[in-house]
């Protein structure tokens, strides 16, 4: 965030009424890049009806209501812990596969 765009919003007293994703993800307490996480498994949903490739905003205010629900918090902490678990599958080797080629250079 910006030095002026933080000292407006101290002097408003209250945050904007829409987030970028960055700023979402600030209030919900996670990474920038879990908020496409987030709206894939409908848990935040952005305003309007973006294009796929642009920028979303969300609603300062479902957000943190949704916040107060603590089944809402678990279900977000499920859904990032579940896509990590995923990606990172990718790099494991299964179990009685080879680890590594040998290194011919030896």
């Amino acid at each position: 965030m910006k030095a002026e765009q933080h000292q407006f919003l101290q002097l408003l007293g209250q945050l904007p009424a829409r987030l970028t994703a960055e700023q979402a993800a600030w209030v919900i307490n996670c990474q920038s890049h879990d908020i496409p996480v987030l709206a894939a498994a409908k848990l935040i949903k952005p305003l309007g009806n973006p294009p796929m490739n642009g920028i979303k905003y969300f609603s300062t205010m479902d957000i943190l209501e949704a916040c107060k629900d603590k089944n809402w918090l678990v279900r977000v902490s499920a859904t990032i812990h579940m896509n990590w678990a995923k990606r990172n599958a990718r790099y494991t080797v299964p179990a009685g596969a080879p680890a590594l080629p040998a290194n011919s250079n030896n």
